[in-house]
């Protein structure tokens, strides 16, 4: 077997025989000519068999390195002269229409970009790191395709930090099947309005949709899906009480005893103890110490306890329960006398629709927390993203969905 031979099994360059082979002598290089091995070829248009040749081009293909060498293939490109279509270039099964790179190369360069970061791959490869971007880029267009939302209707949206300087976007998924249907920049209306307009017709079969308390998505929502029922999330509305309420109970106790230096820097000490479950809490001695302190403290005795007994609706699993549970809380809340407890069930009293609605749909936006830690690590990946495409498609090809 000669070397042309050789090297072309090697090669597998279907419909293309070796010419002229160039390893260097020195250095990482080495490159092979590929001439058309047929008097005919396959039209990329129509895909019929034509043997009329247009013109013929020579390009500079790169292909995965042979024996740790940098290989360039330089190939003799014909543009057929299809009676049907007209001049239309050559169809290679090793190339793609318009490609410097084959498409192992891609394929090889798309696979090690799903664990490695843009920047040792381009070193790996001897690629610019714009290159890399751009091949994963194009992968990850044809390998995710448009979004099938036929079966959609639960959804669930949340924000996260995209850029420093309060810049966010906005995720929304299917939480039947755990995949990203839309990512969008910003949190407004507008933000994400295209995600809706995109839905169209299937606006009406959305039954239910989680989010947190932002007025913004519930005012979208209602515009193009008004009888889906708004699903408010535990996670938020907690962390707002722990914030609004314990916080400040804590802070107005704590001021209160300006002349007990001792009681008042065990209160102002205390703000996490505080806003754990007592559940996560590991340490028996800070048990202990959270005991001591709502028994010494009658007004963060009963802001902690109106926590819990908040917590207790998205258990509910009964309507009417749900609702009877919402009053029995609201009434405790505004007879407290705790100022920031009774401002707090004041203004949740407009959300109570939202709360309610859980008993129905058991929908939360927990699923989303655990994504958006995930996209923390796609954007450290790369230290940040300047194409938001790009940065969006890595984060739909991260959560595909079950089947």
């Amino acid at each position: 077997m000669t070397g042309q031979h050789l090297i072309k099994k090697l090669g597998q360059w279907e419909g293309y025989r070796v010419g002229t082979v160039g390893p260097a002598k020195k250095g990482p290089e080495f490159w092979v000519e590929l001439i058309p091995e047929y008097g005919h070829g396959i039209c990329d248009g129509c895909g019929q068999e034509c043997s009329s040749v247009h013109e013929t081009v020579q390009r500079w293909i790169r292909d995965l390195p042979v024996f740790d060498k940098t290989t360039h293939l330089l190939v003799h490109r014909r543009r057929l002269l299809c009676p049907r279509c007209g001049p239309k270039l050559e169809r290679i099964s090793w190339l793609d229409r318009y490609s410097r790179h084959t498409t192992r190369l891609v394929e090889s360069v798309a696979r090690l970009c799903d664990v490695m970061s843009i920047k040792h791959v381009a070193e790996y490869f001897s690629l610019s790191w714009s290159t890399v971007k751009d091949i994963h880029k194009r992968h990850l267009k044809k390998k995710l395709g448009p979004v099938d939302l036929s079966n959609v209707e639960l959804l669930a949206m949340d924000e996260f930090a995209i850029q420093k300087g309060h810049r966010y976007a906005t995720v929304i998924i299917d939480p039947t099947c755990k995949k990203v249907l839309w990512v969008g920049r910003g949190r407004s209306r507008a933000s994400i309005r295209p995600f809706f307009e995109m839905l169209g017709d299937r606006c009406k079969d959305i039954k239910a949709v989680a989010m947190d308390m932002n007025a913004s998505f519930e005012q979208e929502v209602q515009l193009h899906c008004p009888q889906a029922e708004i699903v408010y999330d535990l996670f938020h509305v907690v962390a707002k009480y722990g914030r609004e309420v314990i916080d400040r109970v804590r802070v107005d106790q704590a001021n209160r005893l300006r002349d007990d230096k001792p009681a008042r820097r065990v209160i102002k000490g205390s703000r996490w103890l505080l806003l754990r479950n007592r559940e996560n809490i590991e340490k028996p001695e800070d048990l202990v110490r959270l005991d001591e302190l709502l028994a010494a403290n009658e007004s963060l005795m009963t802001t902690y306890v109106m926590k819990d007994d908040l917590k207790l609706l998205w258990n509910l699993s009964d309507r009417k329960a749900a609702e009877s549970c919402w009053g029995q809380w609201l009434d405790r809340a505004m007879q407290s006398g705790i100022e920031p407890l009774m401002k707090f069930a004041k203004r949740l009293s407009k959300y109570a629709a939202g709360i309610i609605a859980h008993s129905r749909w058991p929908l939360h936006t927990s699923l989303l927390e655990g994504i958006n830690n995930k996209i923390k690590t796609i954007k450290r990946q790369a230290y940040g993203y300047r194409d938001d495409e790009y940065f969006f498609l890595r984060i739909r090809a991260a959560f595909p969905g079950i089947p």
